[in-house]
């Protein structure tokens, strides 16, 4: 059995410092630069969107902060835990332990089941799954009858609800969602995120998400808004409505 790491004592989840992440080359004139020196804080147990236009960086801040990439200067932590001071091993092995991720492809391994899909991440970290919180997860995403299903006998809908039991099967600190109901329906999309809702009420989980859709925006707690890569407003307790109304102001 893997060692499961320290548990968080702040009562930040995620946070990002002067983040600056910057592809091609200045001397080529061909330097972008995706993060232009973001400063951020992502708290326990609040369901936080991000929001901009196409190429605002929300994506790569995203990905930056959840230790899939990493930023050309500045600093992200997850708790306490800086992560560029990682090795790549510790680096996994934080992610396997105290990060879920959700995306807009659900991928899934296409010859397990539901469960089997669900129960992965647990398996690949030699952990033994807690049955009375997997039970938990399987009842609130409404997926009980579908366990034995592979992915090819699942809907878009249902599959994307294997993908967000499966990222909150390990109990992770923070939940990171990248367009998560970019494939589907209105109606399979207002399910995805309800159920992401109640998992911040009730199991006081912390959700990241990208999404472009001021729907799916409203039913975080705050939005943040992302122009040419740098933080230039926010809301908080955001409704379809103030989420377009800011977008216009942007120019979003």
């Amino acid at each position: 059995m893997s060692t499961t790491s320290p548990p968080t004592t702040t009562a930040v989840s995620a946070r990002a410092v002067n983040a600056t992440k910057v592809y091609g080359d200045v001397q080529a004139d061909t330097e972008v630069r995706a993060l232009d020196g973001v400063d951020i804080t992502f708290e326990r147990g609040v369901y936080s969107a991000i929001m901009g236009p196409s190429g605002s960086g929300k994506s790569t801040l995203l990905h930056c902060i959840a230790g899939l990439d990493s930023l050309t200067s500045g600093q992200v932590f997850l708790g306490d835990i800086e992560l560029s001071s990682l090795s790549d091993n510790e680096l996994t092995q934080i992610r396997r332990d105290r990060v879920g991720f959700v995306f807009q492809a659900y991928n899934l391994i296409p010859t397990l089941s539901a469960l089997e899909n669900i129960t992965l991440p647990l398996a690949l970290a030699g952990r033994t799954p807690d049955n009375e919180w997997l039970d938990h997860i399987i009842d609130i995403v409404g997926l009980r009858s579908r366990l034995n299903h592979r992915p090819s006998e699942l809907s878009g809908g249902q599959q994307q609800r294997v993908a967000v039991a499966r990222a909150l099967a390990t109990r992770p600190e923070i939940v990171f969602a990248d367009e998560p109901t970019g494939n589907l329906d209105s109606r399979a999309s207002g399910e995805i995120l309800g159920f992401m809702k109640k998992a911040v009420e009730e199991f006081g989980q912390t959700i990241v998400m990208v999404t472009h859709d001021p729907i799916a925006a409203s039913y975080a707690s705050r939005v943040v808004f992302l122009t040419d890569g740098r933080v230039t407003d926010e809301i908080a307790d955001p409704n379809p409505d103030s989420i377009l109304d800011k977008m216009r102001q942007l120019g979003a």
